[in-house]
């Protein structure tokens, strides 16, 4: 249960509303071509909409050179204990569109759910390097709380579905803004958790269905949970299916 006294950014704090998908009115809803480029090689390689390659990129059927991110761990076995999300998935399961899901990924990404906090931080064969004054930053910080509410469709890679993180507020600003800020990284307010994804184009009465899901659970939270360290996370594909956690950056104070 919350601590009372935690506060957690609201919609007013974050980019969400700004950046989800925007339902149109009897139709469809079409995966898009950063989504057909990156997620759907993986979860449905013989569709004829998959984008093998574009020039420019790195993807070859969904896969690129390994990339590390700092994220944040979702403690799954935690997320299965909440009543909410169990509501939730069996809400998803007995949908009109639930045959479009690939459900067989769930069990493979399991252990690796996490929000992306600082995305892009090397690619290849280096590894991200935070110096002492930043690991200090980091534990002056030390753990938050998060607050995971769903259902999310964003309005880039159309056709993934997320959770989406409401994290602790101190001192009128988002703790995660200030661990991007103590690293020297770039600023963001979407932090959201990839779990679902979809194998086809949704038509008008499947989309109407995913819209009203969305809806409904806009504002229900499902999980409530200390962060207490972060990941370095190497990947070489967006749903981190080839992926390892190469540190774990504890956000405890040092004794």
């Amino acid at each position: 249960m919350a601590d009372s006294a935690i506060e957690f950014c609201s919609d007013e704090d974050l980019g969400y509303r700004r950046s989800r998908t925007r339902f149109a009115g009897g139709k469809g809803l079409a995966l898009d071509e950063s989504y057909r480029l990156a997620h759907l090689p993986l979860v449905a390689p013989r569709h004829p909409g998959v984008t093998p390659s574009r020039l420019g990129t790195f993807y070859a059927m969904g896969r690129h050179p390994r990339v590390h991110s700092l994220v944040i761990p979702i403690p799954d076995e935690l997320l299965h204990q909440s009543s909410a999300y169990r509501e939730l998935d069996f809400e998803l399961r007995s949908a009109p569109f639930a045959g479009k899901i690939a459900w067989n990924l769930l069990p493979r990404r399991r252990a690796k759910l996490h929000a992306t906090l600082c995305g892009s931080l090397a690619t290849g064969d280096d590894v991200p390097f935070f110096d002492a004054w930043q690991r200090h930053a980091l534990a002056d910080i030390g753990p938050f709380s998060v607050e995971l509410r769903g259902l999310f469709s964003g309005n880039v890679n159309v056709g993934r579905l997320y959770l989406r993180i409401y994290p602790e507020k101190r001192q009128g600003e988002s703790v995660l803004k200030k661990i991007q800020r103590a690293l020297g990284r770039r600023v963001t307010d979407l932090y959201v958790v990839g779990l679902w994804n979809l194998t086809n184009d949704l038509d008008p009465s499947e989309a109407a269905s995913l819209k009203d899901i969305i809806e409904r659970w806009w504002d229900r939270p499902l999980l409530t949970f200390e962060a207490d360290r972060l990941w370095l996370l190497a990947a070489s594909d967006d749903l981190v299916l080839e992926s390892e956690v190469t540190e774990v950056i504890s956000l405890a104070a040092r004794t």
